[in-house]
């Protein structure tokens, strides 16, 4: 009888988790996990300090260019739409688009320009410090 009894319990729990599994419409994907930037450099350690996460969203106009600049702090961005080719101070160069994840270069003086048609919108997710600038412009 126990024994009938637990076959059954299984079989309810198996369809049970088949038809939550079937009809859950939560997914994940992960877009991106790395530990260096988007030209191959290794990232380096978290800053010391409190730490404060900072999300932006970003809107870059066809044409716009985003002034030169640098962050002190490991940032990572996804491009929700349009695209925006980035230069590096030592002339690497590379055009984001539309679903793409990157991290963003520390420490090393870049710009972007929005190459396309339409307005290229970013979500950056900075992870710092409390007190240090997210970004310092050249």
């Amino acid at each position: 009888m126990v024994k009938r009894l637990l076959g059954v319990l299984s079989f309810m729990l198996f369809h049970t988790a088949l038809y939550a599994a079937e009809n859950n419409p939560v997914s994940f994907e992960t877009l991106l996990k790395t530990g260096k930037s988007w030209d191959g450099k290794e990232l380096e350690a978290y800053p010391g300090g409190s730490p404060e996460v900072t999300i932006l969203k970003v809107k870059v106009p066809p044409g716009a260019v985003v002034d030169k600049h640098k962050h002190p702090v490991m940032s990572a961005a996804v491009i929700i739409s349009g695209e925006i080719t980035v230069v590096s101070e030592h002339g690497d160069r590379v055009t984001f688009k539309a679903g793409d994840a990157v991290v963003e270069l520390v420490d090393t003086v870049h710009y972007g320009t929005n190459t396309g048609l339409v307005d290229t919108e970013l979500l950056v997710f900075y992870a710092g410090v409390k007190g240090m600038p997210l970004s310092i412009k050249e």
